[in-house]
This record gives structure tokens, sequence and C-alpha cells, in this order.
């Protein structure tokens, strides 16, 4: 028996990756990602406090957000799960600056065209060796659902 009032169209379905994944806090390290108050974050430092007289150790972790560089604080229960961020690094050719946007290349030959200038030092760097004529390789991050051009480097010869 068919119900004919039920018939869905799926236009189209993540790949079922999920932003973030849980981690129980006394299992995250010094150099590994963590989201504090929603933003993606490296751990540069972190300590645990003894267990207290209601049972529960503490981690206190001091991270920077991969995207602004701003510091967060946050204090969990050991025993309690964090978020942790699915964090993607590409290394794309560049190809073009065009309108406050970067025209990448993957590795594949696709090209990606959604990735801004960063703005600062690393944006004037950028711009500048490029209009030099250097073939360069630019790292971009991605990470729940932000992503931003972290890192340059010259492309070498004959790749």
């Amino acid at each position: 028996m068919v119900d004919e009032d039920h018939n869905h169209t799926f236009e189209s379905a993540g790949a079922g990756a999920s932003l973030t994944y849980p981690m129980q806090c006394s299992a995250l390290r010094k150099g590994g990602h963590v989201v504090i108050k929603s933003r993606p974050c490296k751990i540069v430092d972190m300590s645990t406090s003894k267990t207290g007289k209601h049972g529960h150790a503490k981690v206190h972790l001091v991270a920077i957000d991969i995207f602004t560089g701003k510091k967060l604080e946050d204090i969990c229960p050991s025993t309690h799960n964090m978020d942790v961020p699915n964090v993607n690094r590409v290394e794309y050719t560049l190809v073009n600056i065009d309108d406050g946007f970067l025209n990448l290349m993957t590795p594949e030959g696709a090209s990606k065209d959604d990735v801004k200038v960063p703005e600062g030092e690393l944006g004037a760097q950028i711009s500048s060796e490029f209009d030099a004529g250097k073939e360069l390789l630019v790292t971009v991050v991605s990470s729940m659902g932000e992503e931003m051009a972290l890192s340059l480097k010259e492309a070498p010869r004959g790749a």
C-alpha cells in the first residue's frame, strides 16, 4: 500500500559530517582544539585542579580563537564532555586576487573563489607577493562554517 500524500523529494543532503564532536575534558590536550563560547579555539594552556569536596577535578582551559586570535578561557569538570571542532587545513594555489577575494585552485584543479583576502599583515603580504609575480600556496583553515586564509608560502618550482 503506497501513501500518495507522503511523496518526499530531498534536494540535497549533507555528508553527515558534524561541525563538532564530543570529547571528555580530561582527554583534551595542549595544542588541540576545543569550542569555547561557540568559537573554534586552539588550546594554549590547561591545568587541572585537585578534586574538591564535591568530588570533581576541574580543568582550566586557556585557548585562542583560530579565526580572530582572541584569548578565551573556560573551566569544566574533568569528567564532562566538551565540543571539539572539526578543523580542516587545505593548501590552495593562488590564481588571482579579485575584489577583495582570493581566486584559489584546489589540488584537484577546481576553482574556489569565496575566501576573502585576510586583513592586516598577511593580506598585505599575499597581495604584494602576488603582484611581484610569485607563485603562491595559501593555506585555508575551515571550521564550524567559517574559513580563512591563515598562511602562505611560495610554490616550489615545477609543481
